[in-house]
């Protein structure tokens, strides 16, 4: 279904600019994997392993976003060009920093699969001040440059749903955790600071 979804024409300077971004996303996690390494080791609290086929659900979201043909084909000094590739390096650049401050604030209790350490600290400082799941808008940022890169926004019309889905699944796992570790702390701090969008989601 997705390869017959028409795509768009597409200028070399969205795909540079895209390319760039995805590299910026890896050194990121990558450092956020050391980070994790680096600290002092400690026992895991709580696991929630489930949260793997959520993962691979936002995964395959985003992936529907970057699927099928690209069609370079734009003049790369047209204005369009130019507009998608500054949309795309606005998007990216959101992502990443966004990713990088998050995964610092939250130091060593960083982790892929959703769990809990003996030593967990519930985070609130840098962008979870702000919202409580700045790691997933960060992702979204990414799904939507690389649809606009590629000329695939149409894809977004499965890709967003699917990518919902997952995510919404993996804040289920994770809000049971939080509030199985840290009580009253967490409702309050949810009560307070949204999941998504500042003051509105």
């Amino acid at each position: 279904m997705i390869a017959q979804i028409p795509q768009d024409p597409v200028g070399w300077p969205s795909l540079l600019v895209i390319a760039l971004g995805f590299a910026a996303f890896f050194v990121a996690l990558l450092v956020a994997r050391s980070r994790v390494r680096a600290a002092p080791a400690a026992n895991v609290a709580q696991m929630a392993p489930m949260t793997r086929l959520w993962i691979i659900v936002q995964g395959v979201g985003i992936g529907i976003a970057g699927f099928g043909r690209i069609d370079a084909a734009l003049d790369p000094a047209s204005p369009r060009a130019i507009a998608e590739a500054i949309v795309v390096a606005t998007l990216m650049f959101g992502a990443v920093a966004l990713f990088n401050a998050s995964s610092r604030a939250m130091g060593k209790n960083w982790a892929i699969v959703a769990q809990t350490r003996s030593d967990h600290l519930l985070v609130e400082s840098g962008p979870f001040k702000w919202v409580r799941n700045p790691i997933y808008v960060a992702m979204s940022f990414f799904m939507f440059a690389m649809a606009i890169a590629f000329g695939h926004t149409r894809n977004l019309i499965v890709a967003i749903p699917v990518f919902a889905l997952g995510t919404w699944m993996r804040v289920a796992r994770e809000e049971y955790l939080l509030r199985t570790q840290f009580g009253a702390a967490y409702d309050a701090y949810a009560n307070r600071v949204k999941r998504f969008v500042p003051g509105v989601f």
